[in-house]
């Protein structure tokens, strides 16, 4: 029985430990450098909807139920989605719009486990009729998934996702 309470007693300091190295918070962003200019660029990312057309989680499930309410393209605009495993369920909803510039929002995953990012895009012209893209998010690691974040890469398991709808934007806008 003394074993027992030793042994317990290991794995609680253990978990202990892990939880108070474990990473607090994370943030993933990409960047894309696009041949036009920031006019024609900007209400692709402004618009819910506009959004769905190049992103990498809409051709990973292209049956997903998807419903948009308030008026897309403004604050308190939310898209949900209730896709397959690997989109899952959740919805985004518009909170800041610096027209032209910057866009947030508030991005809230259901399932499979419940978890909320503030997400952005911001864009910039770098050159004359040449714009930069960036979209990125950031949130908080919760216990108990703080100590998994510790063997798992947030920026591996989301960056290329953002590559491949920074990618399909380009495409898009090439058309």
């Amino acid at each position: 029985m003394y074993t027992v309470f030793i042994i317990l007693g290991v794995i609680l300091v253990l978990i202990i430990l892990l939880a108070l190295i474990a990473p607090k918070s994370y943030h993933v962003s990409r960047s894309i450098e696009l041949e036009h200019p920031p006019q024609q660029v900007w209400s692709h990312l402004k618009y819910l909807k506009k959004q769905q057309e190049w992103s990498p989680w809409a051709r990973k499930d292209p049956n997903m139920e998807l419903s948009f309410t308030g008026v897309d393209g403004e604050v308190g605009a939310t898209s949900h989605w209730n896709g397959n495993k690997e989109v899952g369920e959740g919805e985004q909803e518009i909170t800041r719009i610096v027209e032209g510039e910057r866009i947030e929002q508030d991005l809230r995953f259901l399932k499979p486990y419940k978890s909320q990012s503030d997400c952005y895009m911001t864009l910039e012209e770098y050159e004359v009729n040449k714009s930069k893209v960036t979209w990125g998010f950031s949130g908080k690691n919760k216990f108990p998934m703080s100590i998994m974040m510790l063997f798992m890469s947030m920026d591996k398991m989301v960056g290329k996702d953002f590559e491949a709808g920074l990618e399909n934007l380009k495409t898009n806008l090439n058309k």
